[in-house]
């Protein structure tokens, strides 16, 4: 009896202890799980550009906080502060989890296991056991890196059994970080790459899925899965999400659109796996380096390896029709979009149409949306009507060069300057005349090719201006340092065509082919060299930059050399028209060298509209410059035309005489 109430009272006093320990867990677990997403404190030392410190989490949370100083302010960078661990993520179940100085041990391999193996252990037939304590978790950066980690680690499970409640228990938990709520977190994990990560583990577990006749239909509020089943009896299948991006914005809509005729390419039956993001866009813009915005939700589909082509369709989530909208795949490889993959069939400012190949490197699809594009009526009205008024100016520059050109070149260096003014004025025209087709080509419905063509042009006829007047500054250089006869002159001509129209090709050709082939040449929103992804736009800046600089010190040279001729020298008569050249370069150079300062500054700071009012100024009138200060305001040019308006008058006034004189005296006939 002594012995019987021993035994009762140690189970009491045992009991007493569990149940004491697992109310202390449960405490320690929920006081982690209330950790909010408060800023934790700043460094408190002194902030110097560029310099980092870090702060610990709050009192029993791991991890720490890095901030940068940038602007003599400290600015959080990364957050490590975490709740969830392999203890508290399960449901308690306290004969299965025992820690023993901080070790995890599962009681029967009495080994430490990762979560994973925990999750595979305990519950594998749903993975249904962590659903509860991750839903309560909040969703701070630690939180959510640490999620993103277990459903990669599930994904490369070896696994042939996914069905229906697995899948959904995998959404439940991924649906939990891409919450709208969560999106500004993910910026503060230190793998930028997570959210790659996280996409490519759904996919990869999508795969593994498998049902039999009955399709499925997993819908989450992040994230929803459709599975169906296809046949070559079937006219063709349609599967449509219907989804908000975020608590207070209306539903955007996708769809995936296999038509009969694909489906012929089919094994009957095959099926098919869609899942629907509308989060996720923005969420892997944090990862991707290109500045450009997800516009309509994101489409992964997995499918028979025979469908080559699917067609998709996106509703645009951001209605503005001054933005242009591209089709584009996520390949998986590089975690990067990539616009070669698909093509766009239709647009109207609702949504997009596109047709995509899909592959195991390419699975999901979306609709990218470029960066701001400033649309005004002034920048139109003065675009157009400046881009007129020059073609027109270049127009009569060259049929005034054509009317005195046999007055104005008698001298080698008179003709070799006007051989240049000529030039300038043919590809600055040619130049205007693309940038017209150019901005028509730039519309939503672009095509590419004729894309990549016109801007080509525009670049090789923009470069050759800069490049003509590198020439003009070379022939100086040449006439005063050396003498102009000492080379024939074919041979100066030769020389300064290979410099006017060969260094551009070459730039313009070495261009287009290294940076085409990755889609890299074009803007997103313009046909127009690409800035945000490989800087292409420098393949004219730095050689218009460049001519500018040794123009002004060309420029510098000659009025430094000129002072020391002499007038009645023989040389004065040459010195003379180097002076006129020089003048010439002294206007446009700075002319045509602002302009293209202010290009460059309308691409670093798109959302001036100063900048583009005076770009488009200074870039529309400069045939009118050319033909003010290269032929109009020349002393030879307007002697020239001088005479040739008084011999048209003579001329003129003689074929009168002439007429009247047979209009008196008429000849007669033989009788």
């Amino acid at each position: 009896m002594t012995q019987m109430l021993l035994l009762l009272l140690y189970g009491f006093v045992f009991l007493l202890a569990t149940e004491s320990c697992r109310t202390l867990c449960q405490a320690a677990s929920k006081s982690k799980e209330q950790v909010s997403t408060r800023a934790y404190g700043d460094c408190h030392g002194a902030c110097v550009d560029n310099s980092y410190c870090s702060q610990p989490c709050p009192p029993d949370t791991p991890g720490d906080v890095g901030f940068l100083c940038r602007q003599k302010k400290w600015h959080k960078v990364t957050d490590t502060c975490r709740t969830l661990s392999a203890f508290n993520i399960f449901e308690e179940d306290s004969n299965y989890v025992q820690i023993f100085g901080g070790s995890k041990f599962s009681e029967y391999t009495k080994k430490p296991e990762t979560i994973t193996d925990l999750l595979m252990e305990k519950c594998p037939q749903d993975l249904s056991c962590v659903i509860r304590n991750i839903q309560k978790s909040p969703r701070i950066p630690g939180n959510i890196a640490v999620i993103v980690q277990l459903l990669h680690n599930i994904s490369t499970v070896p696994m042939t059994d996914v069905d229906e409640a697995k899948m959904q228990s995998y959404s439940i938990m991924a649906n939990h970080i891409l919450n709208s709520k969560s999106i500004s977190n993910w910026t503060f994990i230190p793998d930028r790459n997570s959210s790659c990560i996280l996409l490519h583990s759904i996919n990869s577990f999508a795969r593994k899925l498998f049902f039999n006749k009955h399709p499925i239909d997993i819908a989450e509020n992040f994230i929803h899965t459709v599975g169906t089943i296809l046949s070559r009896d079937n006219a063709g299948k349609n599967l449509t999400f219907s989804m908000r991006v975020n608590d207070t914005s209306d539903v955007v809509v996708g769809k995936v659109l296999i038509s009969r005729e694909e489906l012929q390419e089919v094994p009957s039956p095959s099926q098919a796996v869609s899942i629907a993001f509308p989060t996720l866009g923005a969420i892997l813009e944090t990862s991707v380096l290109e500045s450009i915005a997800v516009n309509g939700l994101v489409l992964s589909v997995i499918l028979p390896k025979e469908l080559e082509r699917i067609s998709l369709v996106f509703e645009k989530i951001s209605k503005s029709e001054d933005r242009r909208t591209e089709c584009a795949g996520w390949h998986s490889l590089e975690s990067r979009w990539d616009r070669k993959v698909c093509r766009m069939i239709q647009e109207n400012s609702q949504q997009v149409v596109c047709k995509c190949s899909p592959s195991k490197i390419f699975t999901s699809f979306s609709i990218l949306m470029a960066p701001h594009v400033l649309q005004s009526p002034i920048l139109i009205y003065i675009t157009y009507i400046g881009l007129g008024v020059s073609i027109c100016s270049l127009v009569l520059c060259l049929c005034i060069e054509a009317l005195v050109w046999g007055q104005v070149t008698k001298t080698e260096i008179s003709f070799l300057r006007h051989v240049c003014i000529a030039n300038i004025a043919t590809t600055l025209l040619m130049a205007d005349v693309w940038f017209i087709l150019a901005s028509f080509l730039s519309g939503p419905m672009r095509r590419h090719s004729a894309c990549v063509a016109a801007t080509f042009f525009v670049h090789f006829f923009y470069l050759s201006v800069f490049f003509w007047m590198l020439a003009k500054a070379l022939l100086i250089l040449y006439g005063i340092l050396i003498v102009f006869h000492t080379l024939p002159k074919s041979v100066l001509v030769a020389a300064l065509f290979a410099v006017g129209y060969g260094c551009p090709l070459l730039i313009a050709a070495i261009t287009v082919a290294a940076t085409e082939p990755g889609k890299g040449y074009l803007r997103p929103e313009a046909c127009w060299l690409n800035w945000d992804m490989t800087k292409a736009l420098l393949a004219f800046v730095i050689p218009a930059l460049a001519i500018v600089v040794v123009n002004l010190v060309t420029v510098t040279l000659v009025i430094v050399k000129t002072r020391r001729a002499a007038i009645g020298s023989s040389m004065f008569q040459e010195v003379r028209a180097i002076v006129r050249i020089s003048r010439n370069i002294a206007i446009l150079t700075p002319l045509l060298g602002l302009t293209w300062g202010f290009g460059i500054a309308m691409v670093l700071n798109d959302g001036l509209l100063a900048f583009h009012i005076i770009f488009s100024l200074l870039n529309a009138f400069q045939g009118f410059f050319i033909l003010v200060f290269g032929t109009i305001l020349d002393p030879k040019i307007r002697d020239a035309l001088k005479d040739r308006i008084n011999s048209a008058k003579w001329i003129s006034r003689i074929s009168e005489n002439v007429s009247s004189d047979f209009s008196r005296h008429p000849t007669k006939g033989p009788s």
